[in-house]
This record gives structure tokens, sequence and C-alpha cells, in this order.
């Protein structure tokens, strides 16, 4: 699922396609950027018999966590988001950049900046943390078993 009007929208589609055809798996794309059509989206998504979502990490689309969460679990697909606040909320799981930590590097900017950095002068830097949270509640709902390898790898399973 992405919002239609988001820049990244495009590339994101294309790198998705692109992961799933080398992977053999069949792609709908579901454009929502409203709450009707996210409620329209999961009406498709159900219609295609689809086997699980991916929520893109659109700011809309975080601040739509309760109506995401309850149409998949309404629906029974298995969804994966980019945030934590998903699977805290009761989605199956995330895999994304730790907020707290790109937090820290704002701060860190900001600093630099309040300090007489000039902008143009810092580097580019990309977030190198990111976490795996699983919510196993959700997990067992939906009837998705998570190899041990991965719950040990996860940053925090949700019981």
């Amino acid at each position: 699922m992405v919002h239609p009007t988001n820049p990244v929208t495009a590339s994101e589609i294309r790198n998705f396609e692109d992961a799933a055809h080398s992977l053999g798996l069949q792609t709908h794309i579901a454009r929502a950027g409203t709450p009707s059509e996210i409620d329209g989206a999961f009406s498709s998504l159900v219609e295609r018999r689809a086997e699980g979502l991916v929520v893109s990490g659109d700011p809309f689309f975080t601040n739509q966590v309760e109506q995401i969460v309850s149409l998949a679990a309404l629906h029974a697909v298995p969804a994966v988001y980019v945030y934590r606040g998903f699977p805290a909320a009761g989605g199956l799981m995330s895999y994304g950049p730790d907020l707290a930590d790109s937090y820290r590097l704002v701060g860190i900017y900001t600093g630099k900046i309040l300090n007489g950095a000039q902008p143009s002068d810092l580097p580019v830097e990309q977030v190198v943390k990111v976490e795996l949270v699983i919510n196993l509640k959700t997990s067992s709902a939906l009837g998705v078993t998570f190899p041990r390898t991965i719950l040990a790898r996860a940053d925090e399973v949700i019981e």
C-alpha cells in the first residue's frame, strides 16, 4: 500500500516489484491517500485474495495505524510495516528505522547547526540502525509462524 502523491512512491513501487519478481511473486499496488481509500484498498486485497500486505512508511499511514491494523485483522491479511507502532498496536510485524536513533541524529545535527555549523557543510547520513518487531499474538491469530532464528534476531517480540 502506497500513498499516490508521495514523491518516493514511484521508486518504492519499482523496488518492490523488482524484489517480488525475483521471488516469483505477483503484486498488486494498492494506492490510498484518504481513510476511505484505505478501506477500498483492503476491499481490493480481499477480492484479489492477497496473501500479504506491505505498507509503505508514508507519514499518512502512520497517522492511520488503528484503521490499518484493524482492517488487516478483520480481513486476516498478514501485513508488514515500517514502524514499530504498527505491531505495538496489534499489527503482525515491522522492519524499519529505529526512530529513537533517527531522532538522536536529528538532535546531533541540530546541535551542530546551533553551534555555528553550516548545514551545507554537514554530511548526509542514512539511518544505520533498523529494528525488527514481531507481534506473536497477531502471528498466532493469523496462523503465521516465524522460525526461531528470526525470533532470536528480532529487536522486540511482543507476546
